[in-house]
């Protein structure tokens, strides 16, 4: 569990501290192979760990597990619409610049960033009660970092520009990083006996396997938009898509 929240919070500081010296030009070239990356291998952890548990939880009511995973991701739709789409690694100009608010710290997608990652640290359960989620518990881990490594890059940017200073990015840099790993404590330490006694477990399993769901799917679709064949980016999606196969 240190292991788990240590590379979490080291993943998001590393990759928005990055964002210091990275040009945004660059910074494109390697982002987009490893958005596919991590959008293939939280693709398949998704339909190959996650959602089976969730329905091997509520065997009598599988039915409730796909309200939740639709919850989950229409809900991360209306969550893009205030996060502006960072967590996919975008630096939309006019959220940058902020014309509406020039120096201000963009709160609302900042905290849609927050709710997005404290719900994906909030799965991560580690108990042999639990079942495959617990097995496969750091393979869960490692996606949940490598998905977080560009949102952090695109957070660390989008603050610079905005605020015209790195120095003033790392609050909420570090507001960010905590998300996820405050969702492992409170599910681990704070609620465990409610979660695995009352089902919400296997809701909340639903609900962020739709989030994962939406997040991957449009990773995959953005990273080919001309639809052409892009032999770094197939590599790296097949690359993912082994990794979490490889897991299993």
């Amino acid at each position: 569990m240190p292991f788990a929240i240590f590379l979490l919070l080291l993943t998001v500081l590393g990759a928005g501290a990055a964002a210091a010296w990275v040009p945004v030009a660059q910074g494109g070239r390697w982002l987009k192979p490893l958005l596919a990356f991590s959008g293939a291998y939280l693709f398949t952890l998704t339909v190959t760990h996650i959602l089976p548990e969730a329905l091997q939880l509520l065997p009598d009511h599988p039915a409730r597990v796909g309200y939740w995973v639709l919850a989950g991701f229409f809900g991360q739709l209306l969550l893009e619409v205030l996060s502006q789409g960072v967590e996919h690694g975008h630096v939309h100009h006019e959220t940058a610049h902020g014309h509406d608010a020039p120096g201000r710290v963009p709160f609302l997608l900042l905290g849609a960033l927050v709710v997005h990652s404290f719900l994906e640290g909030s799965i991560l359960v580690r108990t042999p009660e639990v079942g495959q989620v617990s097995q496969n518990f750091y393979a869960i881990v490692v996606g949940v970092a490598l998905h977080h490594m560009p949102a952090a890059f695109a957070l660390a940017t989008l603050l610079r520009l905005r605020l015209g200073s790195f120095r003033r990015v790392w609050p909420g840099l570090l507001i960010f990083a905590l998300a996820s790993p405050v969702g492992i404590v409170i599910s681990n330490y704070v609620v465990l006996s409610q979660l695995l006694s009352s089902g919400w477990y296997a809701a909340l399993l639903g609900l962020v396997a739709g989030n994962f769901l939406h997040v991957s799917t449009t990773i995959l679709f953005e990273t080919s938009p001309e639809h052409r064949l892009n032999w770094p980016k197939l590599a790296a999606t097949l690359v993912g898509l082994a990794l979490a196969l490889a897991v299993a």
